[in-house]
């Protein structure tokens, strides 16, 4: 049988490398004779590639100049013609699936001011995944101050309280998740001083309140 370009087709097509697909009941002899291709030689280049399917064989041949085709690599010697897919098409499926995950401590304000001898009542609202916070409290060099209090969040918040420590500046309170330290809120800096609501003054050797009445040990 003579060429037919019915039964020729691009496969794979580039802008300098095409894979061509040729079926016919021609033997593989007759299919690379030189001349076969005469009447498509300005559609075959050199280099590209084809699947040659024969009443004899099948074969990936190179595409020579001519053009003609080389030896190439038999597929398979003993088949006839198949079916191949005409068009080539690529498909790339992902699929990820992710949920963002937000994580908030805010520790809610407290004076600045603290009177020695009494408490620092602490607490924050918590946002997210998180089962039990730590409270600390911190000296001015940032040193922990015991006890570290861990607590359970209920209802989205979490308190404590503290016994005030000395009296001096720079102490800050810090509050962080007891699963992961890096997500933590620290305060402003505070003072801790004296109860100002008592002026003593001295009287035959022992101290008075401002109402004069005598400060019993």
């Amino acid at each position: 049988m003579p060429f037919s370009s019915a039964n020729l087709v691009a496969l794979i097509q580039g802008s300098t490398f095409t894979l061509w697909q040729y079926r016919t009941a021609d033997s593989r002899a007759l299919v690379t004779a030189a001349g076969y291709f005469a009447a498509v030689a300005g559609s075959l280049r050199a280099g590209d590639l084809m699947v040659l399917q024969t009443s004899d064989s099948m074969a990936l041949l190179p595409v020579r100049s001519g053009p003609t085709l080389g030896t190439g690599v038999t597929l398979d010697g003993a088949v006839g013609p198949i079916n191949t897919a005409r068009s080539v098409a690529q498909r790339f499926g992902i699929g990820q699936a992710a949920a963002a995950v937000v994580r908030t401590i805010i520790l809610a304000p407290f004076a600045a001011g603290i009177v020695a001898g009494t408490s620092i009542p602490v607490s924050a609202t918590v946002l997210g995944p998180v089962s039990q916070v730590v409270f600390s409290l911190r000296d001015g060099s940032g040193a922990i101050l015991p006890p570290v209090q861990v607590v359970p969040v209920v209802g989205g918040g979490a308190s404590a309280s503290f016994p005030t420590p000395a009296i001096g500046t720079g102490y800050r309170i810090r509050v962080e998740d007891a699963a992961d330290p890096a997500l933590g809120v620290l305060s402003p800096s505070f003072n801790v001083g004296p109860d100002l609501k008592l002026i003593l003054t001295e009287g035959d050797g022992r101290l008075l309140s401002e109402a004069g009445s005598v400060l019993r040990q």
